[in-house]
């Protein structure tokens, strides 16, 4: 379009982009008071412009949250009391029948699979994952399989993939336990949530949907149980930024119950090694308590905001390069850029962005691309929804600076 040329060549001709940064934005990032842990460990931390990837640490806790930390750390308190406690206000916050903190989303798969499989039976308790005497079948659609769902499998069940809502049908027997639903794989599917959920109520087996990475949105958090899955999971460290070990597990009430028969501090348990301690019980409460308070409108227009400066910039350097962004349709529903350009016009590879990028001061994180359409296009993503206030100014300065070099 002539009115996006004009506004490129204009922007490729200044020195650096006038306006866009300041010098407070650019600056280095600053050091926390106090002991500097990472630099005496030779770790290096970095600005994530990636996402809430596990590997990459995932989010940053708010203030409120390392203070309940910070509080619950100096008191002792009797652990299933605060099971309890915690769990009935995060129900309530959530419009749940029940809940309970976990140590993670695939700690609330493992808990929730083996709810279905022992109920409230001690012995079945004891024997998992040893399933004599035992349902041990989960129904999942084929294109629902992901390396998560070895949680699920932890407990010794058999997972029987089916494609269509008949062979669904023609696949519950005595043996079927429970029903599995990967939220993210909705749209790849045949059988939608809704009819899973309906197919599912038919034969009276349970449900679980993993939601691990899909708030936001918030309705989400709710949603799911509304539908009439029976248990829902969701990771606690990602966009609800609480204890990156923590997740929720949410539902009905005898089966939460169960899951909580099956988890620690219970000995001789499956889920004994998946401790969840006071801080973060107390720690994700408080975390769900901001999310839930927080401007959203506002939020999402600052991803945008950050998203049209990294975009601006890049693409003012050279007509070859475009930017657009995107939001992933379920996990991680939020503004992401993504950067293209073909290899003939810029003698630049993708996988040498990240390095430079990673390599600067400071180091930058920035997300991989989707597999390019050929050979010849090169690609990346940037997160821009974990970025600190003044970090998209640093991260469009950064790359700018490499496609000029470029």
């Amino acid at each position: 379009m002539p009115n996006r040329r004009t506004f490129l060549q204009a922007m490729s001709s200044l020195p650096v982009i006038g306006g866009l940064f300041n010098s407070t934005a650019v600056a280095a990032v600053a050091k926390t008071a106090g002991r500097d842990y990472f630099k005496e460990l030779g770790v290096r931390p970095f600005i994530n412009a990636a996402g809430t990837y596990t590997a990459l640490t995932a989010s940053l806790m708010h203030p409120e949250t390392m203070a309940a930390i910070n509080y619950a750390s100096k008191h002792f308190v009797t652990l299933n009391d605060l099971h309890d406690a915690v769990g009935k206000r995060i129900a309530s916050l959530v419009h749940s029948e029940a809940a309970m903190v976990t140590s993670g989303a695939a700690s609330a798969l493992t808990l929730a699979t083996a709810a279905c499989l022992t109920g409230k039976d001690p012995e079945r308790i004891k024997n998992l994952p040893n399933l004599a005497g035992m349902k041990s079948e989960v129904l999942i659609q084929k294109t629902h399989r992901v390396g998560y769902d070895h949680a699920i499998r932890n407990c010794g069940i058999k997972l029987i993939e089916i494609e269509t809502a008949a062979e669904l049908e023609n696949a519950v027997n005595g043996k079927t336990a429970m029903m599995f639903f990967l939220n993210d794989s909705d749209p790849k599917g045949q059988i939608k949530a809704a009819q899973f959920v309906e197919l599912a109520k038919k034969h009276n087996i349970p449900t679980l949907i993993d939601c691990a990475a899909d708030v936001p949105p918030t309705e989400n958090l709710w949603k799911f149980t509304k539908m009439g899955f029976d248990l829902v999971a969701f990771s606690g460290g990602k966009g609800l930024r609480g204890p990156q070990s923590s997740g929720l597990l949410l539902g009905r009430k005898d089966l939460i119950e169960a899951a909580r028969m099956n988890a620690s501090p219970n000995g001789d348990t499956i889920g004994r090694g998946m401790k969840v301690n006071k801080e973060e019980l107390v720690g994700m409460m408080a975390a769900l308590e901001v999310y839930l308070k927080r401007d959203e409108a506002a939020e999402w227009k600052e991803w945008e905001r950050r998203a049209k400066l990294i975009i601006d910039s890049v693409t003012a350097v050279s007509k070859a390069t475009k930017g657009e962004v995107y939001v992933p349709p379920v996990a991680n529903h939020v503004p992401t850029v993504r950067i293209k350009w073909e290899k003939a016009a810029l003698k630049l590879l993708a996988d040498d962005v990240r390095k430079q990028m990673r390599e600067g001061n400071p180091s930058i994180e920035i997300t991989p691309g989707s597999s390019p359409a050929k050979a010849e296009t090169q690609e990346f993503s940037v997160g821009v929804w974990q970025l600190q206030p003044g970090e998209a100014e640093i991260v469009a300065k950064r790359l700018r600076e490499i496609f000029t070099a470029a």
